[in-house]
């Protein structure tokens, strides 16, 4: 069994006092501990992999029954719906769950990781930013066991939770084609992450299944920082133009709501001018005139199934990885409906 790293070890590797250690790991100030002396701390702190107690009894049982969940925007209610699931199915299990919402920022996905770390998380459930391969990498070779949910990075080999981003986005291009449109606007994000990419790809092979020319103006990619800002814009010159889309297909939640406020400034009549398809369900959807045609995710099989890999993950890291791809749905209404015009 490996011996567990001490404070005193720190200390020794550092060449420092046990209370210098203390003071800087445990970030509290003290206007004699040098800039030197804390980096010296914290590098061979990180070598050592340490990790502190946090509670007395983890001392008697080498257990913290603590999961991290790591989501991209807890105000997004996909992700607050998710993590209530996640919860209730933890407790269900023993786990105390504590969350981190990293606002697709690679720098705050990095410190949520570290603090998860440090707090002693048996496991972590995320949902991983843009660019943060190597941030999880360290995680496992610091062997902290860790999930993906709602997007995974392909470089990294870990057990993940999918939907079948490019059916169901094949599905709706589909039927918006067999509704008689065939100007077709996808408002996607500008990203490499590979679950958003998939949609993109749908949307794109169902044009080219039906003979329908792509063209780089059938998407309009967001900058996930100035949503507001890019939908305006964009939307402003589009359907200025002559070559105005007779259908809008948005891959997120975010992303249709502002479009939606928009299109509804422009005074464009849904479904008879344009039909409109969402991903992602939202309460805004209601308070919008006509009923909205939606992709629906399987939020309860997605937190359960999360939960479960994580705690056999937890109990045996040596068990192999597990894809799960669950299955969206699409649910038609009115905004999509070529028999409203």
């Amino acid at each position: 069994m490996v011996k567990k790293v001490s404070i005193k070890d720190v200390a020794l590797k550092a060449g420092v006092s046990i209370a210098s250690v203390s003071y800087v790991l445990n970030n509290k100030p003290n206007g004699r501990i040098g800039k030197e002396t804390t980096e010296k701390v914290i590098k061979a702190a990180e070598e050592l992999n340490y990790r502190a107690n946090t509670a007395a009894k983890n001392l008697k049982t080498k257990r913290t029954n603590i999961i991290g969940l790591i989501v991209a925007d807890i105000a997004n209610p996909y992700f607050s719906q998710i993590a209530r699931i996640i919860e209730n199915e933890a407790t269900k299990k023993g786990y105390t769950l504590i969350i981190g919402s990293s606002d697709e920022n690679k720098e705050k996905f990095e410190s949520l990781v570290s603090m998860f770390y440090h707090r002693q998380a048996e496991g972590l459930i995320i949902a991983p930013v843009e660019n943060s391969e190597a941030c999880l990498q360290k995680l496992q070779k610091q062997n902290i066991p860790f999930v993906f949910i709602d997007r995974y990075l392909p470089k990294i080999k870990a057990d993940n939770i999918q939907i079948n981003n490019y059916d169901i986005s094949y599905n709706v291009t589909q039927h918006l084609i067999k509704e008689k449109r065939s100007n077709i606007l996808l408002v996607a994000y500008d990203t490499t992450l590979d679950h958003l990419m998939q949609r993109t790809q749908g949307f794109k092979d169902a044009l080219k299944k039906y003979n329908i020319p792509y063209n780089d103006y059938n998407v309009l990619n967001i900058n996930k920082d100035h949503i507001d800002q890019d939908i305006d814009q964009g939307f402003s010159a589009i359907f200025q133009s002559k070559n105005k889309p007779d259908a809008v297909f948005f891959v997120s939640n975010k992303l249709a709501v502002s479009g939606l406020k928009k299109l509804m400034k422009l005074g464009i009549a849904i479904p008879a001018d344009l039909a409109v398809v969402a991903f992602d369900e939202t309460e805004a959807y209601e308070l919008f005139s006509v009923p909205l045609s939606y992709v629906s995710q399987p939020l309860t099989d997605i937190g359960i199934s999360a939960v479960e890999l994580i705690h056999n993950k937890i109990t045996d890291p040596l068990l192999p990885i597990k894809n799960i791809t669950l299955e969206a749905q699409m649910h038609i209404k009115a905004s999509s409906k070529s028999n409203n015009l």
